[in-house]
């Protein structure tokens, strides 16, 4: 095995180990909320988090949005989401990740 395979086999393996590592969270929207420029309809989503990212995966289409982590000093029970409704539009503003002490804050 040379230095270019050896290399690429690493970065390979390192490659799948991230995406094997992504956790999911499940949210529910019981109306078309709006996250950054884009509108979700009602229904069931996994949020996964890539950085500096979070991916909403939903439908036919992912919608990727800008976040801030938090870290706050206790666990959260369960996975929620804190809007709010301007105009009568709903609007993500935060998502507590269950099982950690992670808050998402969208940018």
């Amino acid at each position: 095995m040379n230095g270019k395979t050896l290399l690429l086999t690493c970065a390979l393996a390192l490659s799948i180990l991230g995406v094997a590592s992504a956790k999911s969270y499940s949210i529910i929207l019981s109306e078309s909320t709006k996250v950054g420029a884009s509108t979700l309809k009602p229904g069931e989503y996994s949020v996964i988090v890539k950085g500096d990212q979070a991916v909403f995966h939903g439908g036919k289409q992912d919608v990727t949005v800008s976040v801030k982590t938090e870290q706050g000093t206790t666990k959260f029970d369960n996975t929620a989401v804190e809007s709010s409704s301007k105009d009568g539009v709903a609007s993500i503003n935060a998502i507590d990740l269950g099982g950690s002490s992670t808050r998402l804050v969208v940018q």
